[in-house]
């Protein structure tokens, strides 16, 4: 073999080498064998446990010293309403300052307008009645903000797992009522993943049919019925409540089982 054949095939090599090992790995997820592609799917519905908070402090003054102590004073006042109503120990977190110009835009351009110290403060509360009461002592401001409100589930982590697991079992039972109805025999099983192939099939996670078909109500003119009275008056207005609602978590297992003729 000459010289530059050795080199070119060295190069090659090296760069097949290179690629990332997921790229490879895709490349074969469907086999040029006969086989089953199934999708299992487990999900679970449950009550949060955890209600996530996230504030932002701001202030904006032309002496930068000024406008730090101010975004600290607030951030002391805010970690001891998070201790007085009951964050979830460990949950309570303060990002570092943030501090920078702040301009005002007009039509000439952008306005110096001063130094804008900002800090990020996160905690949660194990009820919403927890964090009803956080937010009530609040007296959020222009300078003080809920940024987000985010219902949770402590044991996320091992229900995860746990709906894996029950995809998987899924898939086994869907790929041996398949090979049996075909009249095929399952040889063993070439990949399992939580992403679906999108080769010949066409699939991409996310866009796997479901089962069961969509059902539109119709109302005919004789179904009309008369709207119900106006409600009695209710007691005047004193403070919003906040329920919570259910999650549904949900885990997709796709795997590949290889398959022969039966007979």
């Amino acid at each position: 073999m000459k010289l530059s054949s050795i080199l070119l095939w060295s190069s090659l090599l090296a760069m097949l080498a290179m690629l990332a090992p997921e790229a490879l790995a895709q490349a074969n997820t469907i086999p040029d064998q006969p086989h089953l592609l199934v999708k299992g799917e487990a999900r679970r519905e449950v009550m949060p446990d955890r209600f996530t908070l996230q504030l932002t402090l701001a202030q904006v003054d032309m002496d930068a010293d000024t406008a730090r102590a101010k975004v600290q004073e607030d951030a002391a006042r805010v970690l001891a309403l998070f201790k007085k109503h009951g964050a979830v120990a460990g949950s309570v977190r303060a990002d570092n300052l943030d501090i920078g110009p702040a301009h005002r835009y007009e039509q000439a351009g952008p306005v110096f307008i001063g130094t804008r110290v900002s800090r990020r403060l996160k905690g949660s509360f194990a009820s919403p009645q927890a964090m009803q009461g956080f937010l009530g002592a609040l007296n959020a401001s222009d300078t003080l903000q809920v940024s987000s409100l985010a219902p949770g589930y402590s044991d996320v982590v091992a229900l995860r797992r746990e709906l894996k697991g029950e995809a998987a079992a899924q898939t086994r039972h869907s790929a041996r009522a398949l090979a049996t109805a075909y009249g095929a025999r399952i040889r063993g099983l070439y990949s399992i993943s939580d992403v679906a192939p999108s080769f010949a099939y066409g699939v991409q996670a996310g866009q796997w049919p479901t089962d069961g078909a969509s059902v539109i109500a119709e109302t005919r003119p004789t179904d009309l019925v008369t709207p119900p009275a106006p409600p009695a008056p209710q007691a005047p207005y004193t403070r919003e409540s906040i329920e919570a609602g259910p999650i549904t978590y949900t885990e997709n297992v796709y795997a590949i089982f290889l398959i022969s003729d039966g007979t």
